[in-house]
């Protein structure tokens, strides 16, 4: 049998798409409320050509296939979210106690409005992302710096009459390979890493020790969340802001200031310690599923298909 005709024919007459309750709106918005649980988790997914879906998951499933998705929205303005997310009687809405979020407004705004009774917690993971940005920021402007110091010494030696020889590194890197190479050890721990290295570092930080000042602040940042409860929490986050004022780090100051601003809700983590690795786990799924399609060019039958597996 023809492929085409087949995917028609499974279309049209046997997936039941035809006869599907939510298909008039499907492109604007699909709600199931029979998913809600005292703990759900929001986020954004691109779906087809680069638009944004808002997806509300049900965490207590772990991002298993059935009953997983709560809502499927179409856009992030809060307002929109608000008014689809308002189809959903307020009594179910009531029994949401959390809801595990990254640091976008326009989610803790509509999360707010749409479940009272829930208290917004903001990823661990997102939080602690930004501070390793931070410190990713300082190491590729050093070594954009590099270059442009190499290409002016490149030209004096050029002019000169001589071959430039770029200075070498005690683990055998030049300056601008120990930045490029040094990417991934500034994400780990220092107990993970590798002899090279640990060899790469100590050339790094010898070169760059505002680099290794920054790179301690992050791993500062990072045991915070091995604390038991929000009060500790909260002691040792006060302690990691002087570190930061005394580092005086722009980039760290400006994570700082983004910390401080969303800090109540960060600090909730330590309530239940709840992630939004399911939310982020079902994104991928959805990606998978789209990558297997080769894409989506009918975007409703693409939403009936995932309600199908995820609703």
């Amino acid at each position: 049998m023809n492929g085409s005709k087949l995917q028609r024919h499974y279309k049209h007459k046997v997936s039941e798409y035809k006869q599907w309750d939510q298909l008039e709106h499907s492109e604007e918005y699909l709600i199931f409320p029979v998913n809600i649980t005292e703990q759900i988790s929001i986020d954004e997914v691109s779906l087809s050509k680069g638009e944004l879906y808002t997806i509300l998951t049900n965490k207590n499933t772990r991002s298993q296939n059935k009953k997983s998705v709560i809502a499927i929205i179409n856009g992030t303005d809060s307002k929109t979210i608000q008014e689809e997310l308002c189809k959903i009687s307020p009594d179910k809405r009531n029994r949401v106690k959390e809801i595990t979020m990254d640091k976008a407004p326009n989610m803790a705004l509509a999360a707010r409005n749409s479940f009272a009774n829930s208290v917004p917690v903001i990823d661990r993971f997102h939080v602690v992302r930004l501070v390793l940005e931070a410190v990713q920021h300082m190491r590729t402007n050093l070594r954009w710096e590099a270059m442009n110091k190499e290409n002016e010494a490149i030209k004096k030696a050029k002019s000169e009459g001589r071959k430039y020889k770029p200075e070498v590194m005690a683990n055998g890197d030049t300056i601008k390979e120990l930045l490029v190479r040094s990417k991934y050890l500034l994400y780990k721990f220092e107990d993970q890493w590798t002899l090279s290295q640990a060899k790469r570092a100590d050339s790094l930080f010898d070169r760059y020790p505002l680099l290794k000042q920054a790179y301690q602040l992050v791993q500062s940042f990072r045991t915070i969340y091995k604390t038991i409860n929000k009060e500790e929490a909260m002691v040792k986050f006060n302690d990691w802001k002087l570190l930061v004022e005394q580092a005086k780090i722009n980039q760290f100051n400006t994570v700082l200031n983004s910390i401080e601003h969303h800090l109540i809700n960060i600090l909730n983590f330590f309530d239940n310690r709840n992630t939004n690795a399911n939310a982020e786990s079902f994104n991928s799924k959805i990606k998978l599923f789209r990558a297997n399609q080769r894409g989506v060019t009918d975007v409703k039958f693409f939403l009936f298909r995932l309600h199908k597996l995820f609703a």
